[in-house]
Formats: structure tokens, sequence, C-alpha cells
């Protein structure tokens, strides 16, 4: 059964792809299970990193099941399948704790999307990057033309997008998308996650933001997170909430 799993061990989380029948292709159950892996991960306050994998040796992912959309009405895959897939790959995105995608095999059409919404990534050296979605009749859908555009040239991306062409993993390193190549990626990814141990979990987070912001990537969350955190530790919060709770006119020390 096609499913997405979380692990947590320690201070490292994995997100986990398990559809290898279908080279780890999302269904609809998968983009929720992956959303609420978000959710619980924002609130695991002992989790430093996120690692993004899959199993089997096929595919990193291939994208999304085409029998998952094929019969949707136009209203219905606009509404439903692209824009929920957008918004549960952003949710992934503004992940407060760094996350890195392990490709370890081919990343094609919503798989590599899935990979470009992580912040960092690793590549096999045999695995390979494509955006298909113009030879079955649609478009990348799932921040394929945004994000992934701010992360390659305009060029390299018309070739994908248009021309169809793949993208093999030295060639992605050299471009800058991919951090490092190894014959054992998730042994990588491992290794720069526990290199976070040496860091503060918050000033990690909050560079995070910073950085988001600065590429404006949804800027008004990450000011909005950037600004509740600060005020979160003040004195002038911790004053309205007692005053709120004591029902009495709260006295701001401005601090």
């Amino acid at each position: 059964m096609s499913t997405v799993h979380l692990q947590i061990d320690g201070p490292i989380a994995q997100i986990v792809l398990d559809n290898p029948a279908k080279l780890n292709a999302f269904t609809p159950e998968m983009l929720a299970q992956l959303e609420g892996h978000c959710a619980t991960l924002e609130r695991a306050g002992d989790v430093l990193c996120v690692i993004v994998r899959s199993e089997g040796d096929r595919a990193f992912c291939a994208g999304a099941d085409i029998t998952a959309w094929a019969e949707l009405s136009p209203f219905d895959f606009a509404r439903h399948w692209v824009r929920e897939g957008h918004r549960i790959f952003d949710r992934l995105a503004r992940l407060s704790k760094p996350t890195i995608a392990v490709i370890h095999a081919p990343a094609f059409g919503g798989g590599l999307e899935l990979a470009a919404a992580c912040d960092i990534r690793v590549m096999a050296p045999s695995a390979t990057l494509a955006l298909p979605e113009a030879q079955v009749g649609i478009v990348p859908g799932w921040s394929g033309t945004q994000r992934f555009a701010r992360l390659i040239p305009e060029p390299v991306l018309k070739e994908m997008a248009l021309f169809g062409r793949r993208i093999d993993a030295a060639r992605a390193h050299g471009l800058g998308f991919v951090a490092e190549v190894a014959d054992d990626p998730l042994a990588l990814a491992q290794s720069i996650a526990a290199g976070l141990a040496k860091s503060s979990p918050r000033a990690v987070e909050v560079a995070k933001y910073q950085i988001h912001a600065a590429v404006d990537e949804d800027r008004s969350a990450m000011i909005e997170a950037l600004g509740g955190g600060m005020i979160g530790a003040s004195a002038d919060k911790a004053e309205g909430v007692a005053a709120f709770v004591e029902k009495r006119k709260p006295a701001f020390p401005g601090s």
C-alpha cells in the first residue's frame, strides 16, 4: 500500500516515500500524509533536521501517479490536485527545521519539485532529474516553474520543461542545485544532519527564515514568523497574557 512514513531517531527525522511499485509516485493519500508529517515535525522540539528519501532502487520519485488525476475535470485538476499539491510542498519548504533531499535515483516531475522544496539536496552519481510533464500534455504544477526557477538558470529550466532534457548528477552539482554527489547519498545526508548538533537550533531556524525572506519566497509569512518569535520572548507579551487572564488593564513595561 502506498504511503509516506515518518521516522524519528533522536534529533534526525526521515520522511520516507514508500510506493516503489509505482516509482514512489504521489497519490492523494500520500500528499495528505506528507502534510500531516510536516505538522508533526513542527511540534517535535527535539528534531533538528529532516531527511526526505524514498524506498526502492528505481526512482526517488517519478512525480504524481497519473491514475490519480487522469480522470479529473479541469476544475478539480486545477483546484484540488494542483493547488493542494502546491500548498503541501510549500508547507515542506517552510518547515522551520532544515531539510535534506536524498536523490538516490531519478527524480522526475513532482519528484524533482519535492527535492526543490528541501533546503539542500545530495545525489547519487547515476541519478537524473527531469520535468517530463509536457510529454503527457500537462505542465509542472507543484512549483517546477516557480521555486525550481529560483534554483537553476532559466535556460536550463527551459531545456528541461520545454525540450524534455534530463540533467545528470554532475551537471546538477555544477549548477549548484545539488550540494554534493556521493555513492551513498543517505549516509552523506545523515553526516550533514549530524553536524547540526554543533549549532543553535533557534539560530538555524531564524537563519532559514531570513534566507527565505531574502529570496522573496513567501516573504510575508517569514517576516511574521520572525516578528512573532521576537515579540513572544518579550516582557510585554508576558504582561499582556497575564493581564488578560487576570481580567485587568495591562501595564506594558516596553521590553
